[in-house]
């Protein structure tokens, strides 16, 4: 038996393909376009024929009886039984132009081609799409029915199938295949199409929330998917029956589910929170159309729309399908498929399967380079306090990824022995002495930048000044807040700011900011210090704004208790967890990859968000910890005498890792 098959590249009809020929004695002949004549070795390794069963016709669906060669159209006149065509744009974001040249003109040239070969039986793979949005069950025997058929998609689906059904004169069969995902038995798939938009959804779900925690999701509308080999499958079985001809088969998931379910389906694959609580989507249709259109014609509504959907990884047409109205009728296809043991299985079973597959294979992160290497290797990185502690952590990871790394801080002999360290690592910095709390020497230190450098690409404001002290210890010491504020926000502000119309002249830049999880937990004891970083955070917020629309990004990490010099005069902190300044710098060069608004611990947005809905048991339990740990000796001017802690004090700050008592 000989075949013909438009399409036999692609996801369906690759499969297709190697299943005809999977028939004793069975030749496919395929459209190819011949500048992909290099695809035809691989394709019949695929297969596993040699060129005897398997021979590319070169043409192009866009030409008149797909542009085949005269003495290939005599070759073949009388010799096909079957002619599959699958060749057609399967893209809801496709643009119309490209839509309506392959699945109309391409379907109108291919019945001319079948014709004029003299084909046995001609075989339209089709879609659900051609019926449009129809409202209720769409059975297999319906067509002119389609309603809602205004997006090019299902407008140039439905007019493909009507060529078929009008202008060929050889015996027909129409296939309507639902949502085509991946294989059931592999999860193999080759694109990200349907409901592998929202992976990424689910995904960041996981990342953020455990996996016990109950989710909400939308109800939504009808959604019906389908396994390529089953779909492979019943196109195999279905196309060599008798008494097929100017018939229609569904080819779905004879369940159904809604898109909420489809969903909480993927989510427990994916070992995220599942969705136990569903919104039904219709009631995001109560605004008439017309303010809609009003919101979106607003430049602010559209770019928050625009950066969630890009986020996401959503094309913006998906929204519109979320309550596809469509329940299609499968018993045609059923009944054809009864005894031949092909079936399609159910989701529950291979969602698992699709999931892993994706994740391993398609997840549009695999693809970009998101190692520090990849970010920042030739662009000048500015560390502030990059001497010792946090700041030296992260400027050998800077250099070590290739970065030009410049460090700065007061000491020289500091500065020295940090670029020593760094050759003898292999890598190098480049120091610059500054006092940062001096505003005429921050302004001499940039100018120094600017003249050497042209600029930072990157900027970590790092250096700055930590005091533990209580309020009532300070009475009579109000210049520790003056030289705080000084280092840690109006030194900070003028690096930025000195350097910042660089970065806007570039339009690209970053800026991390080091603040510290005492502003999230409004850590007693630190007024001082969690003033400062609250001001720069404030001022963070503002800046992130303003400058949104010209490349520029701003993080602000805040950090939990880092072991660095600038803790050493606590001794109570000799028996508190603590980061590693390798750790931190881990967070830092996280910031710079990723350029995320905030990185912050879980512990951190805990203690926000009961200070945001709890402020009163927020305030008791800080009051609480705040008592049970004294001033340090060097708080209090006194030496060598250990502050006691109770049994409970230990045990506190054992279970309270990075907070700042």
């Amino acid at each position: 038996m000989q075949y013909f098959v438009t399409g036999a590249t692609g996801f369906i009809g690759r499969r297709l393909v190697k299943k005809l020929l999977a028939r004793k004695g069975a030749v496919v002949h395929f459209l190819l376009r011949r500048e992909s004549e290099d695809k035809v070795a691989e394709l019949r390794r695929y297969w596993g024929v040699g060129p005897a069963r398997a021979l590319p016709v070169f043409g192009d669906l866009k030409s008149r009886r797909l542009g085949v060669a005269a003495e290939d159209v005599k070759r073949l006149k009388g010799q096909i039984d079957h002619f599959h065509h699958l060749a057609a744009v399967y893209d809801l974001s496709a643009d119309e132009e490209s839509q309506v040249a392959v699945n109309i003109d391409g379907t109108r040239n291919t019945v001319e081609f079948a014709k004029a070969i003299d084909a046995g039986h001609f075989h339209l793979v089709s879609s659900i799409a051609a019926a449009g949005l129809y409202e209720g069950v769409f059975r297999e025997d319906m067509f002119e029915e389609a309603e809602g058929l205004d997006h090019p998609y299902f407008r140039t689906k439905h007019e493909s199938e009507k060529i078929v059904r009008e202008e060929c004169k050889l015996p027909w069969t129409v296939f309507r295949p639902a949502m085509v995902v991946g294989d059931s038995r592999t999860g193999e798939m080759d694109k990200i199409d349907g409901p592998y938009y929202f992976f990424k959804l689910i995904q960041r779900m996981r990342q953020i929330l455990p996996p016990w925690m109950p989710s909400v999701g939308l109800e939504g509308g009808r959604v019906n998917i389908v396994p390529v080999d089953y779909v492979v499958d019943a196109l195999d079985a279905i196309s060599h029956q008798e008494g097929i001809a100017k018939r229609c088969f569904h080819l779905v998931d004879p369940v159904g589910y809604r898109v909420g379910d489809v969903l909480d389906i993927f989510s427990r694959a994916a070992h995220a929170p599942r969705m136990n609580l569903f919104i039904n989507a219709a009631l995001l249709g109560f605004l008439p159309r017309g303010i809609k259109k009003s919101l979106m014609a607003l430049a602010p509504v559209r770019r928050v729309r625009d950066a969630v959907l890009k986020d996401l990884g959503l094309p913006e047409d998906m929204l519109t399908f979320v309550n596809y109205p469509t329940r299609f009728d499968s018993r045609e296809a059923l009944a054809a498929l009864k005894g031949t043991g092909v079936s399609c299985p159910n989701l529950h079973d291979y969602a698992w399967r699709l999931w892993d597959y994706w994740e391993r294979h398609l997840d549009p992160e695999l693809f970009i380079d998101r190692s520090l290497k990849g970010t920042v290797a030739g662009k000048v990185v500015l560390v502030t306090g990059g001497s010792s502690g946090i700041g030296l952590a992260a400027a050998h990871k800077f250099a070590e990824a290739g970065a030009t790394t410049l460090i700065c801080g007061r000491d020289q002999a500091k500065l020295d022995e940090a670029c020593a360290e760094a050759e003898a690592r292999g890598n190098r910095f480049l120091a610059y002495a500054v006092d940062i709390a001096d505003m005429q020497d921050c302004d001499r230190f940039i100018q120094e930048v600017l003249a050497d450098h042209g600029g930072v690409d990157f900027l970590i404001n790092n250096a700055g000044r930590s005091i533990r002290r209580a309020i009532e210890s300070s009475y009579d010491r109000f210049h520790d807040y003056e030289r705080t504020m000084q280092l840690n926000y109006f030194g900070c502000l003028r690096v930025t700011m000195g350097l910042l119309p660089g970065m806007a002249a570039k339009r690209k830049g970053h800026v991390v900011n080091i603040s510290s999880i005492g502003v999230l937990t409004n850590a007693p004891r630190f007024s001082a210090y969690v003033a400062s970083k609250a001001a720069l955070d404030a001022w963070t917020r503002c800046a992130s704004s303003e400058f949104a629309d010209q490349g520029i990004t701003f993080t602000t990490i805040n950090m939990p208790l880092v072991r660095t010099p600038m803790i050493a005069p606590t001794q109570i902190y000799n028996n508190v967890p603590t980061l590693a300044p390798e750790e931190a710098a881990d967070m830092i060069a996280q910031a710079c990859i990723f350029k995320p608004v905030r990185i912050a611990t879980r512990l951190g947005i805990v203690g926000e968000v009961l200070h945001a809905f709890l402020p009163r048991v927020a305030q008791i339990s800080m009051n609480t910890s705040f008592r049970m740990f004294p001033d340090s000796t060097a708080a209090k001017g006194e030496k060598g005498a250990k502050p006691q802690l109770s049994a409970e004090a230990v045990a506190l700050q054992q279970m309270m890792r990075g907070i700042h008592f």
